[in-house]
């Protein structure tokens, strides 16, 4: 229904600020922007900026209340869409903080759903506020999933660099789309069609960004049980697949019938069958499945059925799929060992994950940074004393312009061998691997300079030779000028 009512120029603009910011990619720089426009200032405390958002919204809307013209369906068209989408804002900006309080209790309490005492209150509001009963619901639901996915990116991946903040927000796209009123009319209960295929070497973080995405699909509140219908944490199921043998591997995916191979002594359910409809499967190492899996995994991408390994039951799919591979793309298809038509089922949304390497030469800081983080979580707390031990020690042993082969999974391991012998060696021989990797990958996607070019090369030498020297005469460069490029961090 259109009403007839109408909001003043100012009151229009600033509404149409937040329905902006609503849908805003909260890790995009416009996000802090827009909320800086709605408090009516800059304002570097966070806390201190959603009290001012949450106010400055809650006193415009008391302001419409005041004159009877709460009910946004009696606004006109655009009026009626903004006040409709700033009631959902503010109602979310009253609850976000009992919903993390909810995401850390859940972690903990595993796979039962825990009970959500403030959802009555909330849902109570969304009626009173012109949404229906099956509106409310739906809404408490994008509420939790909102969170999830901010908490999980937010908190799994650390660093402030670009490549980093375009990975963040690369993620939040792939759960709630480019533009989230798409995701809220049409694809909140549609996305298992959307495939993830998260590209990038061992170690950068594939299966982080896998929980993340895994961890914050849409999940149904139940009103009359209190809680949620699962668990996030029962959400994603995980199978590396490079684990298993060509005989084993679908089984492990599918799930066999007794007697249908010898040593099957019982019925057996695989991934497909254990994901709930709320959930995702990550299928890593995607990269090293035969043609024969691939074709029966392409069938059920597009079929969404298949059938357990002996029976001729046929069982239907309805989660979503999350692959990854540490192998690149363009050579897996190039030696046609990843077939073109599985290539373009899964490639609905290609992310490739940051090295280290990168997210250090963008912003030196981000090693500090890190360092930081895996100390606090060893040890339970901040220690600025261990801190400064692990950066002189990896100063003294591998110098601060080394190339990290395993990335964060290398600098986890690090710090924990300097906490017991402070030292740590590095990696001399994948070193120079893992940099000709991404020079490679670079070079394909014309995103490196002559430059750039030059200088990891020099340092894929030393690291390959150690000596200046022997570089130099490789090169036919003039040894300072090879030590310069060695020595130089982007």
């Amino acid at each position: 229904m259109i009403g007839k009512n109408k909001l003043d120029l100012r009151d229009r603009d600033f509404f149409r600020t937040v329905a902006k910011s609503a849908f805003s990619n909260p890790f995009g720089s416009e996000s802090l922007q827009l909320l800086d426009i709605i408090a009516g200032g800059h304002h570097e405390d966070n806390d201190v900026r959603t009290e001012k958002v949450s106010a400055r919204i809650r006193q415009k809307l008391e302001t419409i209340t005041s004159k009877g013209k709460f009910t946004w369906r009696s606004f006109v068209s655009e009026d009626q869409e903004l006040i409709r989408v700033s009631l959902l804002y503010d109602t979310y900006y009253r609850c976000f903080k009992e919903f993390d309080v909810l995401i850390i209790k859940q972690t903990e309490a595993g796979h039962t759903p825990c009970p959500v005492p403030f959802a009555k209150g909330t849902l109570s509001l969304l009626r009173k506020r012109g949404f229906n009963a099956e509106e409310a619901l739906r809404y408490f639901g994008f509420y939790y999933q909102m969170r999830r996915a901010w908490y999980f990116i937010h908190h799994g991946l650390i660093g402030q660099n670009p490549s980093l903040k375009k990975f963040r927000c690369h993620l939040w796209r792939n759960i709630f789309t480019y533009d989230p009123r798409w995701y809220e009319k049409y694809l909140w209960d549609r996305m298992e069609d959307f495939s993830t295929f998260l590209v990038g070497e061992t170690g950068t973080g594939k299966g982080t960004a896998a929980a993340a995405i895994g961890r914050s699909g849409f999940i149904p509140f139940d009103e009359k049980k209190g809680c949620f219908v699962e668990s996030f944490t029962s959400n994603l199921l995980e199978i590396n697949l490079s684990q298993f043998s060509e005989s084993l591997i679908e089984s492990e995916l599918f799930g066999h019938k007794k007697g249908s191979f010898t040593g099957a002594v019982d019925n057996y359910k695989g991934v497909f069958t254990l994901c709930s409809p709320h959930g995702s499967i990550f299928l890593d190492e995607i990269g090293d499945v035969s043609i024969q899996v691939q074709i029966k995994l392409l069938k059920v991408l597009e079929e969404r059925n298949f059938y357990a390994v002996g029976s001729h039951d046929k069982l239907h799919f309805d989660g979503r799929i999350i692959a990854a591979t540490n192998q690149s793309l363009v050579e897996l298809r190039q030696r046609k060992v990843f077939r073109e038509d599985f290539y373009y089922r899964l490639c609905s949304n290609v992310i490739s994950v940051p090295t280290l390497r990168q997210q250090i030469r963008e912003n030196p800081a981000t090693l500090e940074t890190l360092l930081d983080h895996i100390i606090q979580k060893i040890i339970g707390k901040p220690s600025p004393r261990l801190l400064l031990t692990v950066i002189k020690t990896l100063e003294r042993d591998v110098g601060l312009n080394y190339c990290w082969p395993g990335n964060v999974r290398e600098l986890g391991q690090a710090v924990r061998c300097i906490l017991l012998n402070r030292y740590y060696g590095g990696d001399t021989i994948t070193a120079s691997s893992g940099m000709s990797y991404e020079l490679q990958r670079a070079i394909e996607e014309e995103s490196v300079d002559a430059q750039e070019l030059l200088t990891t090369y020099c340092k894929i030498l030393y690291q390959r030779y150690t000596n200046y020297e022997k570089v130099a005469r490789i090169t036919k460069l003039d040894p300072r000028t090879v030590k310069k490029y060695i020595q130089t961090t982007f």
